[in-house]
């Protein structure tokens, strides 16, 4: 690193506790939103392999509704963990 550019203790600290709370916090919001995909995938197979082509549109719906939870979750866990890391 050139002379002049590098952090004080201080902030070298600041960015270790950010980035560990950065990617914890990212981590915890993956796991979150991988269980509630997971569940809704796991919930509209069960259901539209009990009710047939009649609840088909319901298990669809809770599919997408679930996988859009998921990847809504990615996307803040990615932006936290980025922020995290000072980028």
């Amino acid at each position: 690193m050139p002379i002049g550019q590098q952090e004080s203790g201080i902030s070298s600290g600041v960015k270790f506790v950010t980035s560990t709370v950065g990617n914890t916090v990212g981590g915890v919001t993956n796991t979150v939103g991988g269980v509630v995909g997971a569940l809704g995938r796991g919930l509209g197979e069960t259901l539209e392999g009990a009710t047939g082509s009649a609840g088909r549109p319901v298990a669809k719906g809770i599919v997408d509704a679930t996988t859009s939870v998921e990847d809504g979750a990615n996307k803040i866990a990615g932006g936290v963990k980025r922020a995290g890391e000072g980028k």
